[in-house]
């Protein structure tokens, strides 16, 4: 699992009972990574080497979150600038 204090960027969303969270954290020995929990369980995690596709990747995840809030889901926490345009 990742933490929020190891992730550039982190938001958590809940709905009743259900968690998700995203975040983008440096990646060792290179790279970054893009991680999606949902209720506590690592969903996805992607590796990468260049900014710009983390750049289109947070482009893709910001989309999914205003889905996901337009249906209910609160934003619980963020960190960083996963929402900012």
């Amino acid at each position: 699992t990742f933490t929020k204090a190891s992730a550039m960027f982190s938001i958590a969303l809940r709905r009743e009972q259900h968690t998700r969270q995203y975040a983008v954290s440096a990646s060792q020995p290179s790279g970054w990574e893009l991680t999606l929990q949902e209720d506590l369980e690592r969903i996805k995690s992607v590796h990468f080497e260049d900014w710009h596709r983390v750049e289109r990747a947070v482009a893709v995840v910001r989309l999914e979150i205003e889905g996901l809030t337009a249906t209910g889901w609160r934003i619980e926490a963020s960190r960083g600038m996963l929402l900012e345009s």
